[in-house]
């Protein structure tokens, strides 16, 4: 009897396994807050980086990069990167293709409790290479980190001139991922060169794209 339910119960972590859950969410491994790489060797060796190695990340990997972008670091809600009165108009996405414990799909970063939320059950990777005008190493990294906007949690309180803090928040965020990438020995480029309305449509997203990271081995 007790084979049984271990059995059973097996089963059951397995089909209820987060890969497996269309609108589930899971849970990030946490992230570390030190390295053996400095700041400044960091932004010393930071290069746009647009070839790949064909190996795939680890879930511990995109936990530390996602953390990096807009990863919560204190109680009341601060995070990695400044925002114009903390009004944190950046919503960040996962694209996977290749990740050791996460199925291919696009899946949406909760800073709050340090998790991702499943939003496209599918590899996406070529149709977001396209969308970007062809740039196929899209296609061939593991991921992309795709950063977008809500650009009236902004402009609602600062007006137009939000829309400027909004590109520099953006900014703060894609550095963050540069130097995060280099201290893990991957490489990243940042991409704004691509159909707006398309990436939206490849996403399933409402919000602006701003950004597209892929990251992978170098």
């Amino acid at each position: 009897m007790k084979k049984i339910l271990l059995i059973l119960l097996f089963g059951i972590t397995l089909s209820t396994g987060f890969a497996n859950q269309t609108g589930g969410n899971m849970k990030l491994p946490e992230p570390k807050y030190t390295s053996n790489i400095s700041v400044e060797e960091a932004m010393l060796k930071r290069r746009s980086v647009r070839s790949y190695k064909d190996k795939a990340l680890t879930v511990e990997e995109v936990s530390q990069i996602l953390w990096s972008v807009q990863g919560k670091t204190a109680e009341w809600g601060g995070r990695t990167v400044p925002s114009a009165g903390a009004t944190y108009p950046l919503e960040i996405y996962l694209v996977a293709g290749k990740v050791e414990g996460i199925e291919p799909g696009v899946y949406h970063y909760n800073p709050a409790n340090h998790s991702i939320t499943i939003k496209k059950q599918s590899d996406v990777r070529s149709k977001l290479a396209i969308a970007a005008l062809g740039q196929e190493y899209i296609a061939k990294a593991p991921i992309s980190i795709v950063i977008s906007a809500i650009y009236e949690r902004t402009t609602r309180r600062y007006g137009e001139r939000g829309i400027r803090y909004v590109y520099m928040e953006a900014g703060h965020a894609g550095q963050n991922c540069h130097l995060q990438c280099e201290t893990m020995g991957l490489g990243t480029v940042m991409i704004g060169a691509f159909d707006d309305e398309e990436v939206k449509r490849v996403l399933g997203i409402a919000e602006a794209p701003l950004y597209i990271m892929p990251v992978g081995k170098k």
